[in-house]
């Protein structure tokens, strides 16, 4: 059986794209436990690694996928925001400019171990204070890293390099071409 280690609403909609049938455990292990130790570059493939690790202790027999998102600004991770005046904060920071996001996910069975990190970079429109505020108020953007989701229909972004579901939190096409 193929398990999703994550609570992400998003992550569990994306892999349906991938594998029709599967069930979530949600991992135990805090997340930012290796923020301070790594670079961005090779943080969101450990995370996940570190996850997907935590879930195959309890289900060896099992194929589990594991992914974590990062946002990277000025060579620094923007992670999900303590509250909405740091959503507020890294909204303003984000505004007109280009940032990348970075999705590490391991698939982890008895037989192999995969671990790859995706990236797509992203440009942000120029967002007026009116519109953040108005984003912010909906709490959409607390539970996500950057402070906002490229699905949420608010018009933040300009344009994107690479993949939107990456965006999302799920690198969907570059684990159909390695997982399947």
């Amino acid at each position: 059986m193929v398990i999703l280690a994550s609570a992400s609403p998003r992550r569990k909609e994306l892999l349906k794209k991938i594998y029709p049938e599967f069930k979530i455990v949600v991992p135990e292990v805090d997340e930012r436990l290796l923020d301070t130790v790594l670079t961005p570059k090779d943080l969101a493939a450990e995370e996940s690694r570190l996850k997907a690790y935590a879930v195959f202790a309890s289900y060896p027999e099992d194929e589990i996928i594991a992914c974590d998102t990062i946002v990277v600004l000025d060579e620094k991770v923007l992670g999900k925001p303590k509250d909405e005046e740091e959503a507020k904060a890294m909204l303003r920071k984000e505004s007109g400019r280009w940032q990348t996001v970075l999705s590490g996910y391991t698939y982890l069975s008895k037989k192999k171990e995969i671990t790859r990190t995706v990236a797509t970079r992203v440009l942000f429109n120029e967002l007026s204070e009116e519109l953040i505020e108005e984003y912010v108020r909906t709490k959409s953007p607390l539970d996500k890293a950057g402070a906002y989701g490229i699905q949420d229909g608010f018009p933040l972004i300009r344009e994107i390099d690479g993949s939107f579901d990456n965006v999302m939190g799920l690198p969907t096409e570059d684990m159909a071409r390695h997982l399947k």
